[in-house]
């Protein structure tokens, strides 16, 4: 099968989103898609599935011209995607979710549930994906739920198969087994495109990749004549230091010592279980962990977003355990929130709103009745530039900048005021290498600077890459503590699965 697109565009108010883009997938081999926030690669994909209609230009399928109105004419063509934030049903077994809305029936219509685990277990089978049909999708760790989304594109007979950043959230064991299975999938003839911002992967397992910049194709490359380097100036257009430049950690006093915190959630499961750590003035310490074992919840406890059971949060020697976010904030605290979204901007307030979001009320911005507009817009007008923030204006809407962008606002708010901690949840989630580059650094200033930094991250290239200490996450709770000098990816990995635990002190 050979999929083409030519001279796709797609305009949205005031943006093109897709420019004349010509894209072609082909049985059998892997392309990878790579580019910036805001490059249209997700737009592109929409398209292709039929969520989208393209205003100029045309698909092919074996040359001949098609036209998708919906996913449920992709998925009829023969295309499926594998979303980065999967579709299943958590309460249904795995056969459940993979045979939903294309079920096996018996008499009158029901549900033949025999045939349908059957069907699951044969399919399963076949391309080595080892999935129980009767497991419950709730039980099963995030690499196994991945299988149960590919065996649903594969159940559906799909040719060419679409996966968005389909590493993000796996442990470096799990991604070696979801390689394994994309090798598997080529063999046995089937497209493979995959979306990706980890460079090092898309040199890994592609045939070839294409790059977007700025809604345009601007080039494909060979894998085997390109290095990481070079696709990263590609992608961005300048020169990308893909190296956490920094000295060694000079550790000083302990800033942030929590001590047997204890968080439940309202039917009270445990969700961090009886935790203890330090973070000294002057370091990075690392959380690694597979999404979902309790660190959303811990910065929460230790950012005044969620209340906590039991245990002592202490700044400097201040006891902030059961302080608002006010007032963890007011104790000179950062906290660069996971989903920027949802807890770090106001998308319908301006850049300029957004930049004094957590300070409005300050002296430098209020007099406790009126806010000094002149002086709140001077302050993100300078720190727009310094921090650059690609944005048409400070009355730009925020939730209109690329999420790269977005990113940069929230960390220069949070970053440019004299701190003596840093909480960085996710920092650069779904950001491309040019905004990588440049929130790493700052993070980095910040320690420098005096600050202790706790540096939260499932993406366990970055905690490797930032941190001078590595805690692991697993079911609530510190498994291992450990200098970055002295352990590995493989060792931090086999944590994160829970298949090794640091023996007490």
């Amino acid at each position: 099968m050979e999929l083409e697109l030519r001279g796709i565009t797609k305009r949205f108010p005031g943006v093109v989103a897709n420019d004349d883009v010509n894209l072609t997938i082909r049985s059998g081999e892997v392309l990878a898609l790579v580019g910036e926030n805001g490059a249209g690669k997700s737009t592109l994909m929409n398209i292709l599935y039929g969520l989208y209609h393209a205003d100029e230009g045309q698909i092919y399928v074996d040359g001949e011209p098609v036209t998708f109105e919906s996913p449920g004419d992709a998925i009829a063509a023969g295309i499926g995607m594998v979303h980065q934030h999967f579709m299943l049903v958590p309460v249904f077994t795995v056969a459940e979710n993979v045979v939903l809305g294309v079920e096996p029936t018996g008499p009158l219509g029901r549900l033949d549930r025999a045939k349908a685990h059957d069907q699951v277990e044969e399919i399963s089978a076949q391309y080595g994906l080892h999935l129980d049909p009767e497991a419950l999708i709730e039980q099963l760790p995030v690499g196994i739920q991945q299988r149960v989304e590919i065996l649903k594109v594969l159940f559906r007979d799909a040719k060419i198969v679409v996966f968005d950043e389909p590493t993000a959230v796996l442990t470096p064991q799990e991604i070696e087994e979801f390689f394994k299975i994309v090798e598997s999938l080529k063999a046995s003839g089937r497209g493979i495109v995959f979306i990706t911002h980890k460079l090092t992967e898309a040199l890994r397992i592609a045939d070839r990749i294409s790059v977007l910049r700025r809604g345009q194709t601007v080039g494909e490359a060979d894998p085997a004549e390109i290095d990481e380097v070079a696709l990263a100036e590609m992608m961005v257009g300048r020169p990308v230091q893909l190296v956490v430049d920094k000295e060694p950690a000079q550790p000083r006093d302990a800033t942030l010592q929590v001590r047997d915190l204890h968080v439940v959630d309202p039917t009270g499961r445990t969700l961090v279980d009886h935790v203890d750590f330090t973070v000294h003035a002057g370091e990075i310490v690392g959380v690694a962990g597979v999404q979902g074992n309790g660190q959303t919840e811990l910065v929460e406890a230790l950012t005044g977003l969620r209340e906590i059971l039991g245990g002592s949060v202490q700044v400097d020697g201040v006891d902030l355990t059961d302080s608002s976010p006010r007032e963890v904030h007011q104790a000179a605290v950062a906290h660069i929130p996971e989903d920027r979204q949802r807890s770090g901007l106001v998308g319908a307030f301006t850049v300029a709103e957004n930049m004094v979001l957590t300070r409005y009320h300050d002296d430098q911005f209020s007099d406790g009745i009126r806010m000094d507009w002149d002086t709140a817009r001077s302050t993100a007008t300078t720190l727009v530039e310094q921090y650059d923030v690609r944005t048409p204006s400070i009355a730009t809407p925020a939730g209109t900048l690329s999420g790269g962008n977005q990113q940069k606002v929230i960390v220069a708010r949070e970053l440019s005021r004299d701190l003596r901690l840093v909480i960085a949840s996710q920092p650069t989630r779904g950001v491309d290498v040019g905004s990588i580059e440049y929130i790493h650094a700052q993070v980095v200033l910040a320690r420098d600077a005096g600050a202790a930094v706790l540096v939260v991250s499932t993406e366990l290239d970055e905690v490797m890459a930032l941190a001078d200490r590595v805690l692991v996450m697993y079911r609530g709770r510190i498994v291992a503590d450990l200098a970055r000098d002295e352990t590995t990816h493989n060792e931090v990995g086999l944590y994160m699965a829970g298949a090794k635990q640091q023996e007490p002190a």
